[in-house]
């Protein structure tokens, strides 16, 4: 008698199943925990920092005269004048400055209050002289009080006052050092993997320089400050603080991903392509111009601007350049003392009134906003014009 097949399956198989399925749930967990960190850091931060994008403004008569440019408190009403930021007052002098015609006037504006009132209105603190509670209550039934967009947050630059505080030094500062990382790091970078990648010979110095690229990439970002202070600042004599230090110190630092990318992206190309070039008379780097480059140029700026977005992000190397201070005017070149955006809200970190908690977070928001939007446009970059062989 003939015995059956068994469908069923052994035990060991079984045992290997249920380890994939382990594995699976483990892989899928580990997802979601991901995910769940994200959110909950991003409900913080929109938490946090929403507030800081709009501010307590309030609606008073303004007068200007030989003595409210003098003593400028006496602008406004003596009630209402404690209620307002200090930062109007100071520019009391030069709005007369740039318009003469305003002597002798008296003109009804929105007025930026203090962090205080700006702080109690928003529930974030409690701390409020009664005298103050009483007028900004009068202040509310008149309708003269409201919120308004803090466009200063953008137009503004760093501030002692936190209802005067804004990014834009910061904005500045940042442009000016992305230009220094992408006129240094991309025409090096680019040169030196199309030299590893298509000329080098292939011998221990070239296996050697390889390597060294590729654990530059995984170095500590504080370590390439401390070279960019031995070398740019001590050495060539960049001045300290400025954006031109802050750029070639990141430069350091993006080289070996645009180099890692590049040489990635010319690899991409088949062989094909070069012999056909050098097949009808191109020389070989008539091939590599003409041919090979145009069709890696999406995997080369995929790379640059995913370098570019991880120096965008940086503090650690700028910490010893000496980029972690208080700027307030935006900077006019390179060579003057400039911040960025991660110092910005590092330094705001440290403050220690609490209005500075929203300005960090919304910082960081304005920061999460610019890198989410560079990785965006790489991955549309090589998705749009990238070719499938």
């Amino acid at each position: 008698m003939s015995q059956g097949i068994s469908l069923q399956p052994s035990r060991q198989l079984r045992r290997r199943y249920r380890a994939e399925r382990r594995f699976k749930a483990y892989c899928v967990g580990a997802l979601l925990l991901s995910i769940a960190f994200l959110v909950l850091f991003f409900s913080d931060m929109v938490r946090q920092g929403h507030s800081a994008f709009i501010q307590t403004e309030i609606q008073a008569e303004v007068t200007y005269n030989e003595d409210t440019v003098k003593f400028t408190n006496e602008s406004v009403d003596e009630s209402i004048a404690p209620l307002v930021s200090r930062a109007f007052f100071r520019s009391i002098p030069r709005r007369v400055d740039a318009d003469p015609s305003l002597m002798g006037t008296t003109e009804t504006l929105w007025l930026t209050a203090t962090a205080d009132v700006d702080q109690y209105r928003k529930e974030y603190s409690d701390r409020l002289e009664p005298e103050m509670q009483s007028t900004l209550e009068r202040l509310e039934s008149e309708g003269k009080v409201s919120y308004g967009f803090n466009k200063g947050l953008f137009t503004s630059g760093d501030s002692k006052i936190p209802s005067n505080a804004g990014l834009w030094s910061a904005f500045v500062g940042t442009f000016y050092v992305m230009l220094v990382v992408l006129a240094v790091s991309f025409p090096i970078g680019v040169a030196t993997a199309i030299y590893l990648e298509e000329f080098a010979p292939d011998n221990r110095f070239t296996q050697g320089v390889e390597i060294n690229i590729n654990n530059l990439a995984a170095v500590p970002s504080i370590l390439f400050g401390l070279l960019g202070l031995a070398i740019f600042i001590n050495f060539f004599g960049v001045p300290r603080s400025s954006a031109l230090a802050g750029g070639l110190t990141l430069s350091l630092m993006t080289l070996p991903v645009i180099i890692i990318s590049t040489r990635a992206a010319l690899r991409a190309v088949p062989q094909n392509i070069r012999q056909g070039a050098q097949a009808v008379g191109a020389s070989r780097w008539q091939a590599i111009r003409d041919h090979v480059l145009p069709l890696s140029l999406p995997g080369i700026l995929t790379g640059t601007i995913i370098g570019v977005a991880q120096a965008m992000g940086e503090t650690a190397p700028l910490l010893l350049i000496g980029m972690i201070a208080y700027i307030p005017d935006a900077p006019t070149s390179m060579t003057e003392a400039a911040t960025v955006l991660p110092a910005q809200i590092f330094t705001w970190a440290g403050m220690p009134e609490r209005a500075y908690v929203s300005l960090t977070a919304a910082g960081i928001l304005v920061l999460l906003s610019l890198l989410i939007t560079l990785n965006a446009t790489a991955v549309i970059l090589r998705n749009r014009f990238e070719r499938r062989w």
